[in-house]
């Protein structure tokens, strides 16, 4: 167990860092719009590819239908309830003050983290080799999600010290996820283990189509942007026929 825990901590450590790193380039100087979509074109590739590559074969491994509804509609239903949660706060600022705006930007962003990083233990759960690639596929979405939060923060008026110090806290909690994850999940099989792959997939595949490639598509396409979801497909997809 203590090698196992080792292990998620030290791989986790790459996200985390690629999350602060994110938070502090945008403070210094913001993405363009069109950088920040091939972005989020690419690491949308690489999650799905991390799910359909290592997460849906082995929930097919388990044959086990029940645990598959179950694990879904509890992914699905809690990827909505954190959406609406999120429009919701969105809509805040226009009674309240930005300092609440603020605050309810960093919960649900607080609560994404805390998933991703739970997801991460998920992978874990099913083996190395998944969670390995798992941490590869949210290390390039944590990134983008530093470049946004500091964004957010840097139009509303915080300060430079203030927008890297709430990054760091934020990445710290995907640490605590994989951890909580990786804890918890650990020696888990048949029903079990497929309602929790199951859930992972759809929290997944819910980033991919309606967080990622929803904000990527606001701005307008070009046909490098476009490919840039492809080629992070295929990034992660050799990564997996190589190891």
């Amino acid at each position: 167990m203590t090698t196992s825990l080792l292990q998620i901590l030290s791989l986790t450590a790459i996200p985390v860092v690629a999350t602060i790193l994110g938070g502090t380039l945008a403070t210094f100087r913001t993405p363009s719009a069109r950088l920040r979509s091939f972005v989020q074109h690419f690491a949308a590739g690489v999650v799905f590819a991390a799910v359909a590559g290592e997460l849906l074969p082995e929930i097919t491994k388990g044959h086990q239908p029940l645990g598959v509804v179950i694990g879904f509609t509890l992914g699905v239903g809690l990827m909505l309830l954190i959406r609406s949660w999120a429009e919701r706060l969105e809509r805040a600022p226009q009674t309240a003050s930005s300092r609440s705006g603020d605050l309810g930007l960093i919960t649900v962003v607080g609560i994404d983290v805390l998933i991703d990083g739970l997801l991460i233990g998920v992978g874990f759960a099913a083996g190395a080799r998944v969670g390995t690639l798992l941490v590869v596929a949210l290390t390039l979405e944590l990134l983008f999600l530093g470049i946004s939060v500091a964004s957010s923060l840097g139009s509303s008026g915080a300060s430079r010290a203030s927008r890297i110090l709430t990054v760091v806290g934020l990445s710290a909690l995907v640490i605590i996820g994989a951890l909580v994850g990786g804890t918890l999940l650990q020696g888990l099989s048949g029903l079990a283990l497929e309602v929790v792959l199951s859930f992972g997939a759809a929290a997944l595949l819910f980033l991919v189509t309606e967080e990622l490639l929803t904000e990527a598509h606001e701005v307008p396409e070009t046909p490098l942007i476009t490919a840039a979801f492809f080629m992070g497909f295929v990034a992660l997809y050799l990564v997996e026929l190589a190891s």
